[in-house]
């Protein structure tokens, strides 16, 4: 009888019903030090002048590399089927959403 295991290259990952609802963000600010990216998700309200982070996400810089690489691929797939994704000229001003602050490990 032929046992079924997992491929090594699959992992079980299990998502709670809490984390699985998301959580928006309309921002993202990304720092870095020598050792990690710490990219915060912030949701920013009109006519509400302090936001909160939302999340947190702390990556190694070669997980960073990886992220953009899949970003990147999803976003060109994502074009293909629905267009071309359009950067809106708002008179509104955020921070950037490369704003790099100084960051120390």
């Amino acid at each position: 009888m032929a046992e079924n295991k997992p491929a090594n290259n699959q992992v079980n990952i299990d998502l709670p019903e809490d984390i699985a609802e998301g959580t928006y963000a309309n921002l993202a600010i990304i720092s870095h030090s020598h050792s990690e990216f710490v990219v915060d998700f912030v949701r920013l309200v009109p006519n509400v002048p302090k936001a909160k982070v939302k999340s947190r996400i702390i990556i190694t810089p070669e997980h960073a590399k990886r992220l953009m690489k899949a970003l990147s691929d999803n976003i060109d797939k994502y074009e293909k089927q629905f267009g071309t994704i359009g950067e809106t000229a708002s008179k509104e001003v955020y921070p950037p959403m490369n704003f790099t602050p100084t960051a120390q490990a």
